[in-house]
């Protein structure tokens, strides 16, 4: 196999899929509160330096060999205090959360899991560790999300049915969906609306998170500065939303939260406020992200299809060889391209294909135009046309045509070739057979170079009426 770019930037496309979510809800806001605190890089954690991400001290650096006192003490700031104001707020409001509980930090939490599991929260997992996996060695990282999911289960009580890692890797999407064992995975941030992918024989679904509509802008920059930013931002985010699902296009949003961030006084009223205007609004779905995840498996259960971009040569030119008249180099041509997720639709196949096309030589696509056959000449009245081409002639009715017509169609045909070196070519589908002749006599006298263009644009535009038809 080629290059294949595995990078989807197509998605649910143009019209995502009604998500249907219960109730009729227009949108669905879902809220994560990271549990991170005792899970962070610390020598007394057996790591090699102190924590330097997301706190409240400005430039923070790791430090290599020692314990960082503040840095500590803010984490500790999170679990003791951050913890149970937002607690508070989130239960005295009747909104359920999905905590992203690093296993380390949950084992070093028993109060706070047993908060959060009469509260009903799920939890799901955040990692074994809250640490980078970019360079992990792959053994290293399985091994990770494996001792993560049997620690989260001896301190919980149940495996973990969802996983986030935050600070991951790029082969820890694929590593968490190996094991079998997640309803979803939510290391991305590509969507607003879930979505499946595809390992192997594993259809993984997807809850996209954020990294926008979170706190953890209090301790970056550009980020937060009051509370008021925060809520602003989410109030804005919240109205947009549930406008489109006004309009027919329900989507989810996601907000981050970490205890020892927002969980600060002078930031929590402008979450505070934020939920106070979602709340006032009907037709609003306060899902922990397990019930997405098991109503989206219901709604919209995977679906497998043809993937072009992962076909064989073999299997791509047989498919797609006779979606130009009788050349299948270009599609010999168009499977050595860098092919993607992009092209596993029939925008995406004419994209490939017609790039072959324009790059071809003068003579080659010459060569493409000549082999396309009169319309309703001698070919067609001997049935020798390609099933594609017998299907359009008969779809404009120049399968049944006068013998006034017929005597027409023959002397144009005979002209035009005369004058261009190449039968006339149109797209019936676009026609009915009176616009064909129509074209035909307005087009016969057009400039050569004119027309050689025309005719290019049309055997593209024949492409992908026909792909339209095999893939949708």
């Amino acid at each position: 196999m080629p290059d294949r770019y595995p990078r989807d930037m197509t998605g649910h496309g143009p019209t995502p899929p009604d998500p249907h979510w219960p109730g009729g809800a227009r949108i669905a806001v879902q809220i994560v509160l990271n549990y991170e605190e005792g899970g962070e890089n610390s020598l007394l954690h057996g790591d090699s330096q102190s924590e330097a991400f997301l706190s409240d001290i400005a430039g923070a650096q790791p430090w290599p060999g020692q314990r960082h006192w503040n840095m500590e003490s803010i984490y500790d700031y999170g679990a003791r205090a951050g913890f149970w104001r937002l607690h508070r707020l989130f239960t005295g409001m009747d909104i359920p959360l999905t905590i992203y509980g690093v296993a380390t930090a949950l084992a070093r939490s028993p109060v706070q899991v047993k908060a959060m599991q009469e509260a009903g929260w799920e939890i799901a997992s955040h990692g074994l560790k809250w640490v980078e996996h970019r360079d992990m060695p792959e053994a290293e990282e399985c091994a990770a999300i494996a001792e993560a999911s049997r620690l989260h289960a001896e301190v919980t009580g149940e495996a973990p049915r969802g996983w986030y890692t935050g600070r991951c890797s790029v082969n820890t999407v694929r590593l968490a969906a190996e094991t079998g064992q997640f309803a979803y995975v939510s290391d991305t941030y590509d969507d607003d609306l879930p979505h499946w992918m595809t390992f192997g024989d594993r259809d993984q679904l997807i809850i996209p998170y954020t990294l926008e509509a979170n706190d953890m802008r209090f301790a970056t920059a550009p980020g937060w500065v009051t509370g008021r930013d925060f809520g602003e931002y989410l109030t804005d985010a919240f109205d947009t939303l549930y406008a489109e699902g006004l309009a027919g296009r329900p989507a989810m949003m996601s907000v981050g939260l970490h205890c020892r961030l927002v969980g600060r006084p002078g930031k929590v009223a402008g979450l505070k406020r934020f939920l106070e205007h979602a709340k006032g609004h009907e037709g609003v779905w306060f899902p922990r992200r397990i019930e997405v995840a098991e109503h989206w498996a219901r709604v919209h259960p995977p679906v497998r299809r043809e993937r072009p971009s992962q076909m064989d040569k073999e299997t791509f030119v047989a498919r797609f060889g006779g979606i130009f008249e009788h050349s299948p180099w270009i599609a010999e041509r168009a499977w050595a391209l860098e092919l993607g997720p992009a092209h596993d639709s029939a925008t995406g196949v004419h994209s490939a294909l017609t790039r072959i096309f324009r790059s071809a030589s003068r003579e080659e696509r010459e060569g493409v135009l000549a082999a396309h056959p009169d319309l309703a000449g001698k070919l067609a009245a001997a049935k020798r046309l390609t099933a594609e081409s017998t299907a359009e002639q008969a779809s404009a009715g120049l399968d049944a045509l006068t013998d006034a017509e017929r005597e027409e169609f023959t002397r144009l045909n005979a002209d035009y070739v005369a004058k261009h070196g190449f039968p006339f070519i149109i797209a019936v589908r676009d026609h009915d057979k009176a616009g064909i002749l129509r074209a035909f006599r307005r087009r016969i006298g057009n400039e050569h170079e004119t027309e050689f263009a025309e005719a290019c644009r049309q055997v593209e535009r024949i492409a992908e009426l026909r792909l339209r038809a095999m893939l949708g």
